[in-house]
């Protein structure tokens, strides 16, 4: 389909990258969260798309947080101050159900951040399954606007973190750069900015030549580590049985039993 704010463009091995490009500042809105959305959607149901890259046309940032003043404007036209509370609430609620849709999706999604990430940019990045960073920084700054992370930033930085390490981010609103982020565990690699696209490249390329059904069955189990523990397993066993519904093992074990490395993107 055609898409006004974001470009796919289909690379070799499967990778896929989903480009945001809204300019001046890749603000996050109703726009740019439904194309966002349907970019999932497509690419989920796209048999050729193995990884997805999740990226930005512009140098400096990221994605820049949802639009205040249209969320501000918009609570101040209702009346009841129950309503506008509601209103802002469904407005945080949308948000978050666009990000997760990232989190659910049955195939490895890299963020790739060359630029600031504050915000909704790093509850975005969040969302992905792994983050690599070139320059820019990246934080939740919302405690310095008198607000909160309102995109899932709070659940999943602590997930990510711990408690005491998201407190101090969120409390002291944190901006770091690539280096400090690895250091606490925030992103996965802080990547030279001069061979950025190469090394996502290179890395997307290792997962996508990988046994990718099994990965995102193993994603949907890992997802589940925030249900009960029993619940939990009985989603790992399901998922684990599935795995058979494809091709993936047969080529796995084959390989194993000739003492070769198993060719999944040929499977």
């Amino acid at each position: 389909m055609a898409y006004q704010l974001i470009e796919i463009e289909r690379r070799d091995k499967g990778v896929t990258w989903i480009q945001i490009d809204n300019p001046p500042a890749n603000a996050i809105g109703k726009e740019l969260m439904q194309e966002l959305e349907e970019a999932v959607e497509e690419l989920t149901h796209d048999s050729k798309t193995r990884v997805v890259v999740v990226a930005s046309k512009n140098s400096k940032i990221f994605l820049a947080g949802a639009d205040l003043k249209g969320m501000i404007s918009g609570s101040s036209d209702l009346v009841e101050d129950s309503i506008a509370d509601n209103f802002i609430e469904k407005e945080s609620a949308r948000m978050q159900s666009c990000f997760q849709k990232f989190q659910n999706m049955p195939k490895p999604v890299i963020a790739a951040i060359n630029g600031y990430a504050l915000g909704g940019g790093c509850e975005l990045a969040l969302a992905c399954d792994f983050r690599l960073m070139g320059g820019g920084k990246i934080g939740l700054t919302e405690v310095s606007l008198g607000l909160i992370p309102g995109a899932g930033g709070t659940q999943r930085m602590t997930q990510i973190l711990g408690r005491a390490k998201a407190m101090e981010m969120i409390f002291l609103a944190k901006k770091i750069e690539a280096k400090e982020a690895e250091k606490i565990g925030l992103i996965h690699r802080a990547i030279d900015r001069d061979n950025f696209e190469e090394e996502v490249t290179s890395f997307s390329e290792k997962l996508a030549i990988g046994a990718v059904k099994a990965m995102g069955l193993a994603k949907k189990a890992i997802n589940a580590t925030d249900k009960s523990l029993s619940e939990g397993l009985k989603v790992e066993a399901r998922a684990f049985a599935e795995t058979f519904s494809s091709d993936e093992p047969s080529i796995g074990l084959a390989a194993f039993f000739l003492k070769q490395k198993a060719n999944f993107l040929e499977g």
